[in-house]
This record gives structure tokens, C-alpha cells and sequence, in this order.
């Protein structure tokens, strides 16, 4: 993670596989990026942590007893708070190229078979952090600058008020204030 990282942004990475091996080398394989790791062993178990928490990404397997892979992403996607958290598939390498497809189909942004090359997996993730970091930063300067251009407007509002009183014909910095307000919005 990079110095300039706040704990805001580390928002983690949500690991779900119903196999505890897949969850450990999912877990060795991605400890070194000092992020938050959570095991889901269910998609049911993943919806629940996806409510309770933002995540930067979801590792998830295709195939799981109960909701699979598809299912639980199809579910990711239509819930507004989680349609835009990025999904990886992970899936055993004997599964028919139709899973891909099916993947993306609903809403994956990368598949992967298993076994996974430990590097390519780790540059995928951290692309996808770094991502996540940017839009979070991206996010906080517009709600700064939408606080400021409330303020602005509020300015410019009270301004308003006071010239449409009786102002005198002295008052033309006033106006040019006003002018300038109105510039800074638009």
C-alpha cells in the first residue's frame, strides 16, 4: 500500500471460496499487499459482509453449494451500495469456456482459473486497488467542492438580498462581488 494511503481507502479485499485451502492460498498469495482480507465461505456469507462493509474488490469463486459464483455476483451488481465493486472469478481450470463468458456476462471484470499464476493475481489486484484508492480520493474533492459551491451559493444569495434593498449608487464593488460569485459557480 502506499504511504499516502489513508485507513478510508483501505476498504479490503473480499475472499470468497467454500474450499478453506483456496481461502489460505488466496490469503498468502495477497498477505503481502497489507490490505484488509475477508473470507466469505458462501455467497450468501459474501452479500452479508458486501452490507456491512466497502470493499475495493471480490475474489469469488464460480463453483459453491447454494448460491454460486454467478448468482452471488448477479446479486453484487443489482444492489446500488455494491453494483460498482469490481469482481475477479476464480474457477477450477476444467470448467468450460461458456463459464467465462457467463462471467463476464454478469458483471465480472476479470476471470482466472485455477491454478492461478501468484503474480498475475496479485497485478490484477493491486490495478484494482489503486483504482479503488483514486475514485475514493476523487469522491472526497468533489463533496469539497460541492461543500463549496453551497457556500458560494449562499454568499451569493445573501448578496443578492442585500442589492435588491435600497443600495445606494455607491454599492458597485457589491455588484462586481456578485459578479464574480456567479463566475466562480458556473
Amino acid at each position: 500500500m502506499s504511504a499516502e494511503a489513508t485507513t478510508d481507502e483501505r476498504a479490503g479485499i473480499l475472499l470468497v471460496d467454500d474450499m478453506e485451502d483456496n481461502l489460505i492460498a488466496l490469503e498468502a498469495v495477497l498477505g503481502s499487499l497489507n490490505e484488509p482480507l475477508v473470507r466469505a465461505r458462501s455467497g450468501e456469507e459474501a452479500m452479508k459482509a458486501l452490507l456491512r462493509q466497502r470493499f475495493a474488490l471480490v475474489l469469488l469463486d464460480v463453483r459453491m453449494p447454494g448460491m454460486d459464483g454467478f448468482e452471488t455476483a448477479t446479486n453484487i451488481k443489482r444492489l446500488d451500495q455494491t453494483k460498482d465493486v469490481p469482481i475477479i472469478f476464480l474457477t477450477g481450470a476444467e470448467d468450460e469456456p461458456a463459464y467465462a463468458f457467463r462471467g463476464y456476462a454478469t458483471g465480472a471484470a476479470d476471470y482466472l482459473t485455477k491454478p492461478f499464476d501468484p503474480w498475475v493475481l496479485r497485478a490484477k489486484v493491486t490495478v484494482f486497488l489503486d483504482l479503488y484508492r483514486k475514485n475514493r480520493q476523487l469522491e472526497r474533492l468533489l463533496s469539497r467542492e460541492h461543500g463549496h459551491s453551497k457556500e458560494l451559493s449562499a454568499q451569493l444569495a445573501a448578496l443578492e438580498t442585500q442589492l435588491s434593498q435600497d443600495t445606494p449608487p455607491d454599492m458597485t464593488d457589491l455588484r462586481a462581488r456578485v459578479h464574480e460569485i456567479r463566475r466562480l459557480i458556473v
